[in-house]
């Protein structure tokens, strides 16, 4: 083989390595920084166990709320159509944070109760994401598919 060739090929290699390296740098990278959305019900059927943060998006369940006197610790429940998951939140809550309000926080599990980072109410009495909407109209039919089949099963 012609060195000029040689050297050619060896260069196109090493350019075609480089970029792959690249290309799978950036995957990784973004793969780590992805949020994903889960219900209460999600959650407590084990789907977040996979990730290290996700977001969690539900209803604040009425009379849940509760604040520390002396710091800024709010705990409060998240509820869907089949579940309800505990939240413990540090820092200031949005304006429009209150009882039977949606509601997306940030976070991780420790243990049994969600840790927030971030707290976002609902804007407006129009307003629910996408992502939110369709997993809770998924819970809310998959509770209904199982009171009826226990019906079903009563004399």
């Amino acid at each position: 083989m012609n060195p000029t060739r040689k050297r050619r090929l060896t260069i196109v290699v090493l350019i075609a390595a480089a970029a792959a390296l690249a290309v799978g740098l950036g995957v990784y990278a973004l793969q780590n920084n992805m949020n994903y959305l889960l219900t209460p019900s999600q959650v407590q059927s084990g789907q977040a166990a996979d990730y290290k943060t996700f977001r969690l998006g539900g209803m604040v369940k009425a009379g849940s709320i509760q604040r520390s006197k002396d710091t800024l610790q709010v705990t409060f429940s998240v509820v869907d159509a089949g579940g309800a998951m505990p939240v413990e939140y540090t820092g200031i809550l949005p304006d429009l944070f209150r009882d039977n309000q949606s509601v997306i926080a940030t976070g991780h599990m420790d243990g049994a109760r969600f840790v927030a980072t971030e707290v976002l109410a609902k804007h407006d009495e129009t307003y629910m994401p996408k992502e939110l909407k369709d997993a809770m109209a998924k819970a809310h039919a998959n509770k209904k598919v199982g009171e009826e089949s226990a019906q079903g099963d009563m004399p």
